[in-house]
């Protein structure tokens, strides 16, 4: 997968040939060409400043909502830290967020200091930076309810800021540009009590609990809910639930994820929710479409070929 291209100095840390499988949820998929960790903003505005734009960038969170294909991804991966996991209350309704701060700890921090309407955030297993760029939301809840703006470092290096209006968010979407990468976020709520919003937060990680394969390695909801549909309801009328390709297989728990039941592959994992996909199709005529990011090349391919998301 090799392709040479110069790399500026950092301060962070750069690994070649990354496994990527680790740091996903699914534990599959190949290697990253290289691993850029920054030790800060202005190491990761430096570097992109510097690196040969042909180069293609991308940002790895908690790696919850990604399929790794097995070929790799080509590039740099750009994984955010610790210096980017921070949550300071800037006044009595407004949180910022650093991008790599995880939902649970957004949530918390908002309990702590009394701001509601963020707890929805508890449910979602991401950080901060995917929350943005893919207007997260779960029960009830989603980010552009909630941000204010976001601080972005674009491709070519530069920092900026993003009002929420930029952004132009519609479902499980963002205008953000390609190859950008959130660094941190404002979040607004409204004043609550922390006993009422620990109330909520408990009784949204019990209906996960009880609904959701959160102990399996999975990649959380698979496609998107069609309008006036629940995509887990089309999966179930298909009659794919418990379906399987190699070591992936439908959730019987909840037919809106697919699951790592062993030693699966990547390829496993997408050509399962491909064949998903077709039988809702021909069952009931409707277009299911990715939920879950897919990245890289598939294992056949050749090494100069970049895949890209799919739809």
């Amino acid at each position: 997968m090799s392709v040479c291209f110069a790399l500026p100095p950092v301060r962070g840390k750069l690994t070649h040939d990354a496994p990527l499988a680790p740091l996903v949820w699914f534990k599959s998929g190949g290697e990253a060409e290289w691993l850029f960790e920054p030790a800060d903003t202005k190491d990761l505005a430096d570097f992109l400043y510097a690196l040969d734009p042909a180069v293609p960038v991308m940002a790895l969170g908690l790696g919850s909502n990604l399929i790794v294909r097995d070929g790799g991804v080509p590039g740099v991966v750009v994984r955010l830290g610790k210096a980017f996991a921070k949550v300071t209350k800037v006044d009595d309704v407004t949180l910022d967020c650093g991008a790599g701060a995880s939902g649970i700890l957004v949530s918390s921090t908002a309990r702590d200091n009394g701001i509601a309407g963020m707890e929805f955030l508890r449910s979602i297993p991401g950080t901060v930076g995917g929350f943005v760029r893919m207007n997260g939301g779960a029960y009830g809840g989603e980010v552009k309810n909630i941000l204010v703006d976001c601080d972005v470092v674009l491709r070519n290096g530069e920092l900026v800021t993003l009002p929420v209006a930029k952004l132009q968010y519609s479902y499980r979407h963002s205008e953000l540009p390609d190859g950008a990468i959130v660094v941190g976020a404002r979040f607004r709520g409204r004043p609550g009590e922390p006993e009422a919003i620990q109330a909520e937060m408990d009784r949204i990680s019990a209906s996960r609990e009880a609904s959701q394969p959160l102990r399996s390695k999975t990649g959380g909801s698979t496609f998107k809910n069609p309008d006036g549909q629940k995509a887990w309801q089309l999966v179930d009328e298909a009659g794919c639930r418990g379906l399987q390709i190699g070591g992936a297989q439908v959730s019987e728990k909840h037919t809106n994820f697919l699951i790592n039941i062993g030693d699966a592959t990547s390829a496993d994992i997408e050509e399962l929710g491909e064949e998903v996909r077709r039988r809702v199709k021909a069952k009931s005529g409707v277009d299911l479409h990715w939920e879950i990011q897919r990245v890289g090349v598939y294992a056949e391919a050749s090494n100069n070929e970049r895949v890209g998301n799919a739809k």
